[in-house]
């Protein structure tokens, strides 16, 4: 039976967020945020991809159209993850199909829509069926039907299908094979949902093994079917892997590779010249006040992606709880609170941020890809969501240890010439501009100016 509640139902949700890697505009949003997406009302194609399918699409034009005109693409693998952060973004989830697909029936179950699967050899839909049926109580298979003998019409397939009055469609013949069935009779279907789910079939089924959860975890899937399936995967992993990595090093920029080279060496030689420093530093906050040596907080990164900033603790314990009520003593003027004054600075942290010991500790977020050594300072969330528009041009680039501001005189800038300074920043970056401005940090921070 159909379950149509399209009359009954919210307006669609807002879009996905994307973002476009080899042509393609990948999805970037939690899953949850996904299944909500695709389960609304409305007609959706969705395909999937991951190392091997940018690979195939780049020497296969019309695989890589069929691609083109799906509704959402979604993130396969460490392969795509890694490409997302060379363009500079986080990716927010591994939407896999093998993990994906069973999460997103769960909800469509509670929600009394039913799937038809079509795909694999004659009986894995079926066994697939029969574990996905064991596996969501309450979910509804609307039919199934192989993906050889039950493909070769293409016409009977449609018929069966959309007779079946399903409202997901699962085909899993494998890339490219199903991206453009479904790119070719995707029109002629009835169901509103219609994934391209790979092997999916094949792993509900039991017909190949998974990765233990912990090989997963680290993105080593891909070993394991290799271990397992030496034969046809070695041209995939083996050959394949090392061309995806040259692609991916396409989509950075020449400046981007010279400048994070420049920031690996800097934050490297940091942490081993002032690594006794950091030991002492350490040993006096513990001295001087109760609590943690660190202070995690977090920040806005490149384009709006929030991370976990390290400082080492200058105030407080409880210094997060008492911003609110000393934001009128801020001395800057604009959307970012700052105090000479600020009674929540321990004795021992006075001294560390007169000298920007405090900020020390972020050249291990330098060394992980959140921050670059020279940059605009990292803001928090809520003086993001109070920015005016221009404002938010200074998150185009990394934000940095210190820039343009921490040696022109800190503190005593207001916003509009702090962003003023970052956007001319963004703009104009070079590695030679950079070593400048770190030079000119060391004069500013043995001076002290402007720093509190």
């Amino acid at each position: 039976m159909h379950h149509d509640h399209a009359a009954f139902a919210l307006p669609a949700p807002e879009p996905l967020t994307t973002v476009r890697l080899f042509d393609f505009d990948v999805v970037s949003e939690s899953g949850d945020r996904v299944v909500d997406h695709l389960l609304a009302p409305g007609r959706r194609r969705v395909h999937f991809v991951n190392a091997h399918c940018i690979n195939l699409a780049a020497r296969d034009l019309s695989y890589a159209r069929a691609l083109r005109s799906a509704d959402v693409v979604l993130p396969d693998g460490a392969g795509i993850e890694l490409a997302f952060r060379a363009v500079g973004h986080r990716m927010a989830e591994n939407l896999n199909g093998t993990d994906f697909g069973p999460r997103l029936l769960a909800e469509a179950a509670s929600r009394g829509k039913s799937v038809f699967l079509f795909g694999g050899r004659p009986g894995t839909a079926d066994a697939a069926a029969a574990r996905l049926a064991r596996d969501i109580p309450g979910l509804v298979i609307a039919g199934t039907r192989d993906g050889y003998e039950g493909a070769r019409d293409a016409e009977a397939a449609i018929r069966a299908i959309n007779a079946s009055g399903a409202d997901i469609l699962m085909v899993a013949m494998g890339v490219p094979l199903q991206d453009q069935w479904i790119a070719d009779h995707g029109d002629d279907l009835t169901p509103p949902l219609t994934l391209g789910v790979g092997a999916l079939f094949d792993f509900l089924a039991g017909n190949v093994s998974r990765a233990p959860r912990l090989l997963r975890k680290v993105r080593g899937e891909w070993l394991w079917r290799l271990a397992v399936e030496p034969r046809r995967m070695f041209r995939r992993y083996v050959l394949g892997n090392p061309k995806f990595l040259i692609r991916t090093l396409g989509l950075i920029a020449p400046h981007t590779i010279a400048k994070r080279a420049f920031d690996l060496l800097v934050a490297g030689a940091v942490i081993l010249a002032l690594s006794p420093l950091f030991a002492l530093t350490a040993l006096a906050i513990k001295a001087d006040t109760r609590g943690p040596v660190f202070f995690r907080q977090t920040r806005v990164g490149r384009n709006g992606q929030p991370f976990s900033m390290l400082k080492f603790r200058s105030m407080a314990v409880d210094a997060e709880a008492q911003r609110d009520a000393l934001l009128a003593t801020s001395d800057r003027s604009g959307v970012c609170f700052k105090s000479r004054t600020d009674p929540r600075v321990t004795r021992v942290g006075r001294l560390l941020r007169r000298y920007s010991i405090d900020e020390l500790p972020q050249v291990f977020n330098v060394l992980t890809g959140d921050m670059s050594i020279v940059g605009p300072r990292p803001a928090l969330p809520n003086e993001v969501a109070a920015y005016p528009p221009r404002a938010l041009g200074r998150l185009a680039v990394k934000p940095g240890l210190t820039g343009v501001w921490q040696v022109s005189g800190r503190a005593e800038i207001g916003f509009d010439k702090m962003v003023d300074m970052d956007i001319a920043y963004a703009r104009t970056r070079s590695v030679l501009l950079d070593a400048v401005l770190l030079a000119l940090t060391f004069r500013a921070v043995l001076t002290g100016r402007g720093a509190y």
